[in-house]
This record gives C-alpha cells, structure tokens and sequence, in this order.
C-alpha cells in the first residue's frame, strides 16, 4: 500500500488537506470512481483526464496505480487503465469478509474502549444524526452523510488495538461505497438506517459486544439484501459499464 492510500485511510478526507499533486489527483478520481461519475467499466484515458483534473500525464498515472492497488481500478497492460467492474458476487464476498472482520474489532473495542473512546462513539452518533436529518433539505447533505457514516463505522472499532484490523476495514468499507450508493438512496427495501444506528451505538455504549455485534451484522447485511433486491437491469448497466464513447 503506497504512503498516499495509507494517508488517505489513517484520517477523514475533509480534515486534512492533500500533500502532493499525486495524492489531489488520488482522492478526487477515487471520489468519482465512487460517487459513478466514471462508472464501471469505463476506460480512464489518461490524455481526457488530464485536462479534467487539470494535471500532467505522469501525476495523473501514478495515481491510476493507487487506485489499482485500492481495487478501483484495473490495470490493463499497454491498453490503459478501466474503472473496476462491480457484480452482486463481489459485494457478497466483500460483506461476508467486511463483516467477520468489523465485528472482531467491534468486540475487542468494547472491551478495552475507555471513557474518552465511548465519549466519541456518542459524539460521532450525535454528528450523524444532524445530517441525517438534514437529508431532505439540503444538495449537499448525502455527502455530508457519507463522511459521517464512516467516521461513525471508524469510531466504534477504534480502541481495538489491531492497526492491521482497522486498515482493512476501511479497505472493505471504502470498497462497499459504490455498492451502498447504489441501493440507500433509492430504497429498494424498506429501511430505517437511524434506528440501526441507534441501535448500534446503544448497544455498544452498554458494553454490550454480543448484541452489538449482532446488530452491526445485521446493519451491514441489510445493505446487501438492498443490492440484491435493485432493479436487475439496474445492477445489469453498472457491471457492465457504459456504451461505447466518442474518443
């Protein structure tokens, strides 16, 4: 993993501000990557984007390959480089993995979490909270929310000693992005994402670890019975990206 993704992953993207051109050019295509401005599927030729993100050939390469090496992207020889395909296979293996593995840093957070760690769950709930209630009034609320959401899913592992555990559950978080953002906002399945959080960070809070952790894998699961119940032709177009486009 490259000094650039392990920055991007050790804190909220808002809070600091990128150190090298490379890194800027990182984390703006990942956040396109994710949000669908370049869906999967779609070839990233480096000469169009260049201009997009108004950086120079050798910058805008070096940060295709941290997005391979995040899986977002695929290298593909002397071809170039294309946006990662998604399939309701990956995502399954992506939650069964993501679950095993946040729920293991769940338990050993509560158990060895102190007053400050549980002052910050309770923190990080309250900050999403407000921004899901502003979910209906503002352009710029989902977003706000998804910064939120994560800190919260960060938050309650934090105290769990294992630094390996917690990359790679911003791994397979960050990896579940496009596939949450496919299903949350379009309600396939009738859901109450606050009352799971509540119910998370009551139990947490409780020092509870069985019923939390019973609770986080039905939340992160419930995002997967979404995916599964979208719109086949809709899950169709994403794994197999867009038409062909004028060069």
């Amino acid at each position: 993993m490259s000094d650039a993704a392990l920055h991007h992953s050790a804190a909220p993207e808002a809070a600091m501000e990128p150190k090298t051109l490379v890194e800027g050019a990182y984390r703006r295509l990942r956040r396109n990557i994710v949000e669908g401005v370049h869906p999967p599927g779609e070839k990233l030729r480096v000469e169009h984007l260049k201009e997009q993100y108004d950086v120079g050939a050798g910058t805008l390469r070096e940060a295709l390959q941290l997005l391979v090496t995040d899986a977002l992207v695929v290298a593909q020889g002397q071809r170039g480089f294309r946006v990662a395909p998604i399939s309701l296979k990956d995502f399954e293996d992506i939650t069964r993995t993501r679950v095993l593995i946040e729920t293991e840093a769940l338990r050993q957070s509560i158990a060895l979490g102190d007053d400050d760690w549980e002052g910050r769950v309770l923190a990080a709930f309250h900050r999403l909270s407000r921004a899901e209630e502003r979910l209906d009034d503002e352009a710029s609320a989902r977003e706000d929310w998804e910064e939120r959401n994560r800190v919260f899913h960060e938050v309650l592992i934090s105290a769990c000693p294992s630094r390996w555990i917690q990359h790679f559950q911003q791994i397979l978080y960050r990896q579940s992005e496009r596939y949450r953002r496919l299903s949350l906002f379009r309600n396939p399945i009738p859901r109450d994402v606050h009352a799971e959080h509540q119910l998370l960070c009551d139990a947490t809070v409780a020092r509870d670890s069985e019923a939390a952790c019973k609770v986080l894998t039905e939340h992160i699961l419930r995002t997967l019975d979404a995916v599964r119940h979208m719109p086949t032709e809709f899950l169709n177009a994403a794994e197999n990206g867009p038409k062909v486009r004028p060069a």
